[in-house]
Formats: structure tokens, sequence, C-alpha cells
């Protein structure tokens, strides 16, 4: 591998907002408009190395690494056309989104080169930090190796509410690992066969190595992806910071930390005052010897910031004063006991699996690797169980929110930031049983839960769960979405007499009367349009179901038919039923359901 650089020797790049190319008026007439996206998947060359090492290739969105970030509000919906120019088969997950299943990314539904994809997002979640990348089939690492990721944050106004930095003082971080060959090209690690993880020698930041940023002597947000600061005058002494939000947005209350243990995927939104270190220079450092990552000489570094003085600070009062305590109230999921599924995550024969599935277990038979169906709305404790030696999984369950509820088995207990939070990807260190808890909705269809080292990943420990529909749930629905696959909605062919480029219209499906077309079809399938409604009949029913549960549980009444005993959970016709009074009650609530 190539030499290291050992000091900071780029400033630090921040990804780029990308328009729309346009926004339509939801005919649905709710709330938000509909804004359409272009974004192009092509190569691009970098000069990460100065001459004369050779420019590095990359293949990202609209040809940066990372890609251009999406700004969403809540409530707004979006279309956003992924154009296939690279190099192999894409799939795109939109990571912290309920979207519905045939536009969340499925491993199997790929775009390959030549075709696009138009993803339909409902963007009606609270605020969070989520991000875009690839998904495909087999090629999940190489393709995000080289690029393919992107932030993608939604607001609203419940954000805004509590006055925290924005603008220019809200920094999206996004941290990599790579290693480069003698020349200065990017080393592959699919070429070169790699099946346990990439544990890079050089340190990305917003796709820069090492760099620096000049900061005011102020509160910054940062949302990032364990990690701890020092500064350069006094190392071995971390400074320390305010934890304010997870992968699934704030969390309940503030949370003051020196450090943060970060895996793969997972986000995390930090507040750094820095007032206090003016003229200054901090160090943002990686803890070495976590799980089986091997440490290199320079990747216990990871970027620098630059201090102001304090005369220099050009907004004082925006976004700078105290950080809340109380953040949100956060929905969790009331407690239930009883473990719904126990998951393990090992090697065998050179493949990872989970319960001894892979994804091809579901090639001919995709039954096979669906390893839990929770009902639609229902409320599931899964326990995750790492038998795969000194290896650590993040654990990613796609659609819903989870709350972590036990950590055992490993080193460290649930970190006080987690008790606060909802996630998405939960960090399952070397031989930890881990619990998380969630309700399995809004949708009903298919969805994947994977390790998110993306080698793993593609070395096959990754499944499906199947979010199964209630038959009697007494509400109407427009369209269902329980196919990923679902042929309606898979990629087609760029036609070259149509598409020009992401800045200009063209003909056809890519001329602007084509887009309003797809937009306007897209928004009467009403995929997203009644989302609190569903959410508030779900639990409307559930909390009937649990009712009648619980007074069933507690009759002792019995129905004698012949010579057997029938107890409740058999409303059958029976001739003879004591405490008659009690079960008609009982069947009402029945009925209601």
């Amino acid at each position: 591998m190539l030499p290291l650089f050992f000091s900071p020797f780029e400033r630090l790049p921040i990804p780029s907002p990308k328009d729309p190319k346009t926004v339509f008026h939801n005919p649905n007439g709710t709330a938000g408009d509909i804004r359409y996206y272009e974004i192009e998947i092509k190569e691009v060359f970098k000069q990460i190395y100065p001459p004369p090492f050779k420019k590095a290739r990359f293949v990202g969105y609209d040809g940066m690494t990372p890609g251009p970030t999406l700004v969403q509000e809540k409530d707004t919906e979006a279309i956003v056309r992924f154009i296939n120019r690279g190099d192999r088969a894409s799939s795109i997950h939109l990571h912290g989104s309920f979207s519905r299943s045939p536009f969340d990314g499925y491993a199997d539904d790929v775009t390959e080169v030549g075709q696009y994809k138009d993803y339909y997002y409902p963007n009606r979640q609270n605020a969070r930090t989520l991000w875009y990348h690839d998904h495909a089939v087999d090629h999940t690492a190489e393709n995000a190796y080289y690029g393919q990721a992107g932030f993608y944050i939604l607001h609203d106004d419940h954000e805004r509410s509590l006055n925290l930095p924005s603008g220019a003082y809200d920094v999206p971080l996004a941290l990599a690992a790579r290693f480069y060959n003698q020349d200065g090209t990017l080393w592959d690690p699919e070429a070169n066969e790699e099946k346990t993880s990439v544990h890079g020698d050089v340190i990305h930041v917003n796709g820069a190595p090492w760099p620096f940023m000049d900061v005011e002597a102020r509160k910054y947000r940062f949302r990032t992806y364990k990690i701890y600061m020092e500064l350069e005058s006094k190392p071995g002494i971390p400074l320390p910071f305010t934890v304010v939000g997870s992968d699934t947005g704030f969390l309940e209350k503030s949370v003051s930390s020196s450090d943060l243990y970060i895996g793969v995927a997972e986000r995390w939104e930090i507040v750094i005052d820095f007032s206090d270190y003016a003229g200054k220079n901090i160090i943002v450092k990686n803890t070495p010897g976590i799980a089986a990552d091997n440490d290199f000489a320079g990747t216990d570094r990871i970027m620098q910031f630059r201090v102001g003085s304090s005369d220099t600070v050009t907004d004082s009062i925006t976004g700078n004063g105290p950080v809340p305590s109380a953040l949100r109230t956060v929905d969790y999921p009331p407690p239930k006991t009883g473990i719904d599924h126990s998951l393990v995550f090992q090697q065998d024969g050179g493949l990872w699996n989970i319960n001894g599935a892979t994804w091809s277990t579901g090639a001919a038979h995709p039954e096979l690797r669906v390893l839990a169906k929770p009902k639609r709305g229902s409320i599931e404790i899964w326990e995750l169980i790492n038998k795969s030696g000194g290896w650590s999984h993040p654990i990613h369950i796609h659609l819903i929110d989870f709350q972590v509820i036990s950590r055992t088995g490993g080193s460290r207990g649930i970190q006080p930031y987690e008790k606060v939070a909802l996630k998405d990807v939960v960090w399952l260190g070397p031989n930890e049983r881990v619990q998380v808890i969630a309700r399995y909705q809004p949708w009903d269809g298919v969805y994947m839960f994977h390790c998110h080292n993306l080698i793993h990943e593609d070395h096959e420990m990754l499944v499906d769960f199947n979010v199964t529909a209630l038959a009697d749930f007494n509400y109407t629905e427009k369209t269902h979405f329980i196919d990923p696959m679902d042929p309606t909605y898979r990629a087609k062919p760029i036609l070259s007499n149509e598409y020009v480029d992401v800045l200009t219209w063209g003909k056809g499906e890519f001329s602007l009367e084509g887009v309003k077309n797809k937009t306007d079809w897209f928004a009467s399938l009403e995929a997203y349009r009644n989302y609190e409604e569903v959410k508030a009949n779900l639990e409307q029913y559930w909390g009937r179901t649990t009712l009648l549960k619980q007074v069933l549980g507690s009759m002792t009444w019995e129905a004698t038919f012949s010579t057997r005993t029938v107890r409740p959970g058999t409303l059958a016709t029976l001739p003879e039923i004591k405490h008659r009074k009690t079960f008609s009650k009982i069947y009402k609530i029945w009925a209601e359901l």
C-alpha cells in the first residue's frame, strides 16, 4: 500500500445539496408537493494522492463521492429516477425510510447498466439523517466502496423549534476507509476476492483523506457515522460533546459523552461547542483495537478541526444557545415478554449466514430465506446472537425503527445514548446477544435484514422477513405493495433518443410531460397518502386484540360440549355455556375486531 500522509492535507468537502429537476403539486391534495430528481450513476476520476501518482477511479451518484445530498421537508414526497451509466447493476436503498417494498432497494431488484428506475419515497417520518446507497445482490460492497452512497436529510417543524445549529453549522460527515495501490489507484476488494472486511489504511471523511475543517468558536451540529476528540496540544484527553440524535432522529433527551461507539451504517448526531477552544486545533480520533478490525499507522486519526478566534464568529446567536435536555417524545414500543425470534449470525463453509440461511438459499425458492413473519402492526422481540468468533456485525432491519432493550455476553452494555434512542442499525459485538423490540409497521410486504458489513452481506449474510397482512384489518387501502419484485415497478431500458442528461429535459419518459404523467400515476397509487390514519388504525386494532386477550386470560369460565371442555379461543357454537353474560361481552369485543 502507499505511504500515508500524517497531517491533514485537504479541506473537508461538504456534499452539495441537489435541487429537484421539477416540483409538482400532489394531485391527492395532501399537504406537500412531490419533488422529482434525476441522479446518474457514472464514473469519476479523483486525484487522491498528488502527482505523479495516478488518479483513482470511482463510480458515484452524479459522478460524486459521496453523492449529492437530498434535503427534504416532512410530508413532501419525492420521486428519484436513478439512471445507471456505471459499470455494473445497481439497486438503491434509502436507509432509514419506511419506503414501500418495491422502492426499498431489494437486492434482486436490480437496475442493469443502460436502465433506469423510479423510486418513490414518503418523507413522512420525523426529522432524521437518512442515507441512500447501493444494495445490489453480490455487489453492494463493491458499489458502495467505489462511492455509491449519499446523504438524504429530512427536516420538520419540531426540529426547527429546538434551535440547534443549522445551515452552515449543520455538517454531514460520512466516514469510510479504503486501500490504494502503489500507483495511486483504488484497491479493488472484489478483484482481490476479499471475503471478510475491508479495513482500509486511509480514512476518508466526505471522500477526502484525513481532511481539516475551519470552524468558528461556537456550536456546530455534526451528523456522523467509535470516535472521540482531543486537543492537538493535549493528546489522550477526550473532549466532551453532546449526543442529540440517532438513526431515527432525535433522542428522547440529550446525552453528554466523550466517546461514541459507531458501527457501519449507524448515524449519530452530535453538537460540539468550540467556544472554549478558540485558536486551537482539535483531532477527531478513532479508537483502536475494536473487535476484529485491523489497525494501521494512520487509522487512529479521522480529521482535524481548526478553531478560529472568538472575534471571528459570524453568528453567535442562531442555533448557538443551550442544547435542550428534552428533545422529543420517542414512540417506544410498549413492553412485552418473550423472544419471538432468535437469530444466530455466524460463518459456515466460507459463507456468512443467519440461522444457516443465506441469500442464495432462496434463489429458486425465495420463501426459504424468509426467517420471520410478523403480523402487520404487531410488536416482536428479536434476539440477535453473534457466534462468529471475533467478528462484529452491524445489523440493519429494514422498514422499522427498533429499541435496543438488552446487550449481554460482550464487554459492554447498552450505551447511555442508546437507551434514549430508536435505531435501525445495532452493533452486534463479538459474543454478544442483543435484544431489540419493534412494531412491524406501517406497511405489509417483504423486506430484508442483514449485516451491514457489506462484505459479509455480499457473502450471504442477507435474508428476508415478511410483514404479513391482517385478514381482519378493517381498513381499505387502494394499492398493495407486497412483492419487492413486482414487475410494475421494475427498471426500464434507457432509450437513446429520449434521455439527454440530468439537467436537460428529453423526450418520451424523460420529457416534462412524461415525468408529469408518471408522477400523477405514482400519486394515484396512494402509497403514502394516509400514513397517520394507517398507523392509528393499526394501533387501535392491536389495542383491541390485546384487550381481548387480557379479558380472555382473566376468565375462569368454561363451556361443556359433550364430554370435552372448550376453553377460550375456541368460539364455537356451544349448547351449554356457563357465565353467559361474560361470554356475550367477550363475543362483542371479538365481533368488533
